[in-house]
């Protein structure tokens, strides 16, 4: 099917599930389209926890049909569109599939109301970091590109009004990914699976599913990028390269033989793409550190040469990146005390990785927040072995800081471990621990919902903390 009849297809009467910014987006967009006989009614369902509020008041003014505080769908839809957080086990979800024709989600329909130069990243960790970049590399070498989906700006809002040259590169999560059909990207990168969001998806199978469907539709003339960083990224690119797509293989730590490969050489970036081998900058003149962003980088640059942006561009945006706000964020120093502010690490792997940045030993870790219930036995040894002191608080505190006291037990490590109430105490905490030379790294592997809205909040909090040491040593 042509972009032109896939952009004016008929999408009838609508149903939309969520009435958070996501839901709001995609209702409001649908509403648009009712002028062009595309669309014939839009309606709202909150869900069961729902509850008037400047939205629904927002939606209702505009002449959406809302319906709040019930899981239970009545009537009949020709197309349903389900916001990210709605798991599909759900009373909620199966009650809506139950009345409409079709259920997708707000990724799947932006993508069928304009599909051409699409870019997708997935991973449990560094998909934000790789999207930026690319997003840049692309905006600079290509005259227009904007990063959208998981990374802020709802795939459906990119949409609306889009330039026929502006390239898309969509951050997408597994639950964006999950109810995907159609959608098609020119290219598609697989950073890693580890465990996460377990609570939702309930098994890694299901998860890495999930992530695997950025692929689906993929011909051999695009790119599918994917690490052989863990053994689910292992066995899609083996399922990948038997549907003869082109497959670009990452891999951070040696140089590989594949026609399609991103790796390192001699401690400088090298992609090679059809056996034609791009030499980039060395490892050291970037800003971001840890092997988990050499990673990013080395996918965000082979996306970029591949689609042809030059080597020189790539180049520069990698020189020039700075840490993203909440990523391995430097936040000053005093006392000879470096602050660093990683609250996006809301899972163990992301800690793992943000640990390659620092010396060993070094470490004062504040780790803790919601429990998602993970396993902690693996990770606390390798916090054990890497951190001088792991503080741990909020929800998951306790049983956070058993963990690591029986792996220093385990692996005769140094590691103290404190145990703190919420993230003002940990900090205080660290403080009375760290001394010059050392690190205070906010890296919580876990959300944050027991004390704040976001990790953003979290991180905020820890850089107001770490702002206000940085003042008094400069005030003394």
């Amino acid at each position: 099917m042509g972009s032109e009849q896939l952009e004016m297809r008929h999408l009838g009467k609508v149903l939309v599930l969520g009435v958070g910014k996501t839901g709001r987006d995609v209702a409001l967009y649908l509403k648009g389209l009712e002028g062009t006989g595309r669309v014939s009614s839009v309606t709202v369902y909150g869900g069961a926890g729902s509850h008037e509020g400047s939205t629904t008041q927002e939606l209702e003014a505009s002449g959406v049909d809302v319906v709040l505080g019930t899981d239970e769908v009545e009537g009949s839809y020709d197309l349903a569109v389900a916001s990210p957080g709605i798991p599909e086990p759900s009373d909620f979800f199966q009650s809506a599939r139950a009345h409409a024709s079709e259920l997708i989600g707000e990724p799947e329909l932006a993508w069928r109301e304009s599909p051409y130069q699409w870019v997708a990243i997935t991973g449990t960790n560094g998909k934000t970091t790789t999207t930026t970049l690319t997003q840049l590399m692309l905006d600079q070498g290509l005259g227009d590109a904007v990063a959208v989906g998981n990374i802020g700006t709802p795939t459906i809002e990119a949409v609306g009004e889009r330039p026929q040259d502006r390239w898309l590169v969509a951050e997408l999560s597994s639950f964006q990914l999950q109810t995907t059909r159609e959608l098609h990207p020119r290219a598609a990168c697989l950073l890693n699976i580890t465990p996460d969001h377990l609570e939702w998806h309930k098994t890694m199978e299901a998860y890495a599913a999930a992530k695997e469907k950025i692929f689906q539709n993929l011909t051999p003339g695009d790119l599918a990028v994917i690490s052989r960083d863990d053994d689910f990224c292992l066995d899609i690119r083996k399922r990948l390269q038997e549907r003869g797509l082109r497959v670009l293989t990452l891999d951070a730590h040696e140089e590989l033989e594949d026609d399609c490969a991103a790796f390192t050489r001699s401690g400088r970036l090298v992609v090679r793409l059809d056996g034609v081998e791009h030499e980039l900058l060395p490892v050291s003149q970037m800003r971001i550190q840890g092997i988990h962003n050499v990673e990013d980088a080395l996918a965000a640059s082979s996306i970029a040469l591949e689609l042809g942006v030059g080597e020189d561009v790539v180049c520069d945006v990698l020189r020039s990146f700075h840490p993203l706000a909440h990523r391995i964020e430097p936040c000053g120093e005093a006392n000879g005390v470096r602050f660093v502010n990683d609250s996006k690490a809301t899972n163990p792997d992301s800690v793992l990785k943000a640990l390659t940045a620092f010396q060993k030993g070094t470490i004062v870790l504040l780790l803790g927040g919601y429990d998602k219930g993970l396993d902690l036995r693996s990770f606390s040894r390798d916090v054990a072995s890497s951190c001088k002191c792991a503080v741990c608080f909020g929800a998951v505190g306790p049983r956070m800081a058993d963990a690591v006291e029986e792996a220093v037990v385990e692996t005769g490590s140094d590691c103290q471990v404190v145990r703190a109430g919420g993230l003002r105490d940990a900090f205080q905490k660290a403080l009375d621990v760290a001394g010059a030379g050392d690190t205070v790294l906010l890296s919580p592997a876990c959300s944050s919902f027991d004390e704040f809205n976001n990790m953003a909040e979290r991180g905020d909090l820890f850089k107001e903390l770490a702002a206000e040491q940085v003042q008094k040593a400069e005030g003394h």
